[in-house]
């Protein structure tokens, strides 16, 4: 099929590709279609493969034709695509589907056919400057507090829960086995509303009716009825705003008995830990390096955010919707379920998922944008993994993993993440080379945890 084509940029990384279709091939394609439906068609009074062509196209050449159109216009666009000296930049993105333009045209046996269709590219951006820059970053450091807080979430991984004794009161911290229901206002129990033997932690609030406050104090056997109301801002919307009657009945109360905190436990934790002060040590080992990560990745940010200021790009609304979509089922997963799951149980909370992509927008355009600034810089320095650094690499997961260098390559080979391994590799290099060319003044001194749970 003989195709010329003309490439014009639109707004917002949109290109328009119209493409023109000599008639000779518009004429032999039709005919091509009529040529295969004349072997399969059967009309009464003619055998079948038999049926005349003038009486097919009296019969049929308006749906021939739409479908013809249809075969040809699909067929230039591949082809156009597929031809290998077709620029790489006017390519569509793999989530963008190419669409007509306007209104298919008619499809006139004597005249060249003449389309338009619309895609997303990827932007083309020039990066400004991004060398010789000052930013600032905030700075932190391993405290006492941070140790202790990692001792103490030992200690509650290790604790032991043990019954308490039958005249003992549920204080808070204590694991709670009750049975609940909803009352009705004559007092009667509400059909469906019946739980039982439900476990709980008498402080987390982790109960529908989040009566934590009026279970404190009860003992084992003991029933009591609450009334509670809800407030209008209560997240749960069932209970915004409503008064509820529910019977509770504690049926066992247990406690956790923390271990103490001596070389027992660090040998307990880990038979490389001999004692106590061993554990501490590979305690603020990993709290370092993880901080250090941290304060790394929050340089480069700065770094970034600086860069984008004199670095426009036009972001298409296709690259803007994969990633909420991407963001969303990352979501999904940490829930433990499924994207459409995900958005369900969201509606039903009231905040459905137009609403959260809207909210998450700007820093999914600022992601994107900083992307696109990070893979045309590595672009432009020409930063390369070599085989050595790869392997070096491998070496260094493996490492870290406590497992072997077999084991990481065959892992990564299975997964396909080889060139992900690349990709990450290059993306170092240039973040060393952010590091180097600029400047990083000592901003507000902040807390490690704060620093660590907030990943803006």
């Amino acid at each position: 099929m003989t195709v010329s084509k003309e490439v014009a940029r639109l707004e917002h990384s949109a290109v328009k590709l119209t493409v023109t279709i000599a008639k000779d091939d518009v004429r032999t394609e039709y005919d091509k279609l009529i040529n295969e439906y004349s072997k399969t068609l059967q009309i009464p009074g003619f055998r079948k493969g038999k049926v005349p062509r003038e009486v097919l196209v009296r019969k049929f050449g308006d749906a021939f034709k739409g479908e013809a159109l249809g075969h040809i216009i699909e067929g230039a666009v591949t082809q156009v695509f597929e031809d290998e000296s077709f620029p790489k930049e006017d390519r569509p993105l793999p989530y963008s589907t190419p669409q007509l333009q306007d209104e298919p045209p008619a499809l006139d046996l004597d005249a060249d056919l003449k389309f338009s269709v619309v895609y997303d590219v990827l932007p083309k951006i020039t990066v400004g400057p991004w060398k010789g820059l000052t930013v600032e970053a905030d700075t932190a450091k391993v405290e006492d507090e941070d140790l202790t807080r990692e001792l103490d979430a030992i200690r509650d991984r290790n604790a032991i829960v043990m019954d308490k004794d039958d005249a003992e009161a549920a204080a808070k911290g204590d694991v709670v086995t009750v049975n609940y229901a909803e009352l009705s206002d004559a007092g009667e129990p509400v059909a469906g509303t019946e739980r039982e033997d439900f476990v709980f932690t008498l402080g987390t609030g982790y109960n529908v009716f989040k009566f934590d406050d009026d279970v404190a104090g009860m003992k084992k056997g003991e029933t009591k009825d609450i009334t509670k109301t809800y407030p209008e801002t209560e997240e749960d919307k069932d209970l915004a705003g409503k008064t509820k009657k529910i019977r509770v009945t504690v049926t066992a109360v247990k406690e956790r008995q923390l271990p103490k905190l001596d070389d027992d436990l660090a040998q307990d934790v880990d038979e490389k830990f001999k004692t106590l002060e061993d554990l501490k040590t590979s305690i603020r080992d990993r709290l370092t390096r993880t901080l250090e990560k941290r304060l790394r990745d929050i340089k480069i940010s700065r770094i970034l955010e600086k860069v984008m200021e004199a670095t426009p790009a036009d972001i298409p609304e296709s690259m803007v919707r994969i990633e909420l979509d991407t963001r969303w089922r990352t979501m999904a997963r940490q829930f433990g379920t499924d994207a459409e799951q995900l958005t369900q149980l969201m509606e039903r909370s009231g905040k459905g998922r137009d609403a959260i992509f809207e909210e998450w927008r700007p820093e999914a355009v600022k992601a994107l944008h900083s992307r696109l600034i990070v893979e045309t810089l590595i672009q432009d320095q020409k930063l390369a993994a070599s085989g050595e650094e790869t392997e070096k690499e491998f070496e260094t997961i493996a490492a870290e993993s406590d497992t072997s260098v077999e084991d990481v390559k065959k892992y990564y080979e299975q997964q396909n993440m080889r060139e992900y391994l690349a990709e990450d590799i290059k993306e170092r290099k240039l973040f060393d080379l952010l590091l180097a060319e600029n400047t990083i003044k000592p901003g507000k001194k902040a807390k490690y945890v704060d620093l660590i749970s907030n990943n803006g």
